[in-house]
């Protein structure tokens, strides 16, 4: 007996001494530095399941509605030009994009020389100059005798612009001299690099939208005619030719173009303009107005499909009637300054209180808010029992908040 009670005195000894060796050991330790978010989700571990899921409930759908919607001012939708387009189903043409270049067509090309030997005594057409066919260009004095010597002018072949000049007064020249290289530009050559793999999908006959930079202002249409002679082996790319109109010869041989081929139409397709679509790194998405809150806009995540150069295909998160914004789309990103809250929103809207997550309000809520405001403006002994029931409910309200946060222990 004496022995088990000794052993017991053992055991009620070394366990505090260890516990406290063990607390003495992490109390030397350095503490780490802890986010007050990490330590609220710590605790949501440590709660039980149902209460768990009732805050987390909360949290998520308060901070997904507060991320998506947002509720501008008239002086905010005013100052960030918002505007939107309605969809509806159409028509969506699908196109492959390419780069190229204008050149000039080989049929439209001419040579100016001189059938006698000679010396150039007059000039009256230089390069860049719009020439018509007959328009005499150049005199030549023949070297022929006489005296004085002989003189014979030399004429346009055809209309086109003087693209390069080997004349000077006084010059010799002889029949083997080009004088002049006039080309008619009223019709070019648009020769897009076209992927060897796309190029055998595309038929003759296909439409294209071209766009040159140097006249960004037009948009010049054109259809393909025929695909070069051979490919190029360095970017697999075959040349194909597009024709296009020129009458104000605003198209210079080796200018840059851009190109969108029409591939495929499809029909009954929802679309949006290209500026309509944003990215927050993760997702795509765009912003619909809301059908009853006024100035309010709606982040609505939407999944892609085809795109030209104008529109983008919407494959789902749409509905026909929707208000996608266009302009100003990139800026309500970055609102909030201007915005109003979403309570003010709501009761502007409904013509009654809401709470301020925006959720109806119940009755004993409202006499609670009625309250509040005959303790504001009233005053006296009712105020000091409202105001101190308020505190005190709210002294509660923390209490039991902590005491759900609070962890266990082991």
């Amino acid at each position: 007996m004496t022995l088990n009670r000794n052993r017991s005195r053992v055991r009620e000894y070394r366990v505090p001494r260890a516990r406290r060796q063990r607390s003495e050991q992490h109390a030397e330790r350095p503490k780490r530095k802890t986010h007050s978010r990490e330590l609220g989700y710590m605790n949501l571990y440590k709660m039980n399941p149902f209460s768990r899921y009732i805050i987390l409930v909360v949290l998520t759908a308060t901070s997904a509605f507060a991320n998506q919607t947002i509720i501008l001012s008239d002086d905010g939708v005013e100052s960030l030009r918002i505007q939107t387009v309605e969809t509806q189903p159409g028509d969506f043409r699908e196109t492959l994009f390419a780069i190229g270049r204008i050149e000039p067509i080989p049929a439209r090309k001419s040579f100016l020389s001189s059938r006698i030997e000679g010396r150039i005594t007059a000039i009256e057409a230089f390069e860049g100059d719009h020439v018509t066919a007959g328009q005499s260009l150049v005199e030549i004095e023949s070297r022929q005798p006489g005296n004085p010597p002989p003189r014979v002018e030399l004429h346009a072949p055809m209309d086109g612009m003087v693209m390069r000049s080997h004349t000077h007064l006084g010059k010799p020249i002889s029949p083997e001299n080009e004088l002049f290289e006039i080309i008619d530009l009223s019709k070019v050559y648009a020769v897009a690099r076209m992927p060897e793999a796309q190029a055998g999908q595309i038929p003759l006959g296909t439409q294209a939208h071209i766009r040159i930079a140097a006249a960004p202002e037009q948009d010049f249409a054109g259809a393909l005619i025929r695909y070069g002679s051979e490919a190029n082996p360095q970017n697999g790319t075959l040349d194909a030719y597009f024709i296009l109109e020129n009458p104000e010869y605003k198209l210079r041989p080796n200018m840059r173009a851009e190109f969108s081929i029409a591939i495929e139409t499809k029909r009954n397709v929802m679309s949006v303009p290209k500026s309509s679509i944003q990215n927050d790194g993760v997702n795509q998405f765009v912003f619909v107005r809301d059908f009853d809150l006024p100035n309010a806009f709606v982040k609505a995540p939407v999944t892609t499909g085809s795109r030209n150069e104008e529109l983008v295909e919407i494959t789902g998160g749409l509905f026909p009637g929707d208000e996608v914004v266009t302009q100003g789309s990139y800026a309500l990103m970055f609102a909030g300054g201007n915005s109003i809250s979403l309570k003010e929103a709501l009761d502007a809207a409904h013509g009654h209180e809401h709470n301020e997550d925006g959720s109806e309000m119940t009755p004993e809520q409202r006499r609670q808010r009625e309250a509040q405001r005959q303790a504001a403006q009233g005053g006296g002994s009712n105020s000091s029992t409202v105001w101190f029931l308020s505190i005190l409910s709210g002294l509660l309200f923390v209490l039991l908040l902590l005491s759900l946060f609070k962890p266990r222990r082991a």
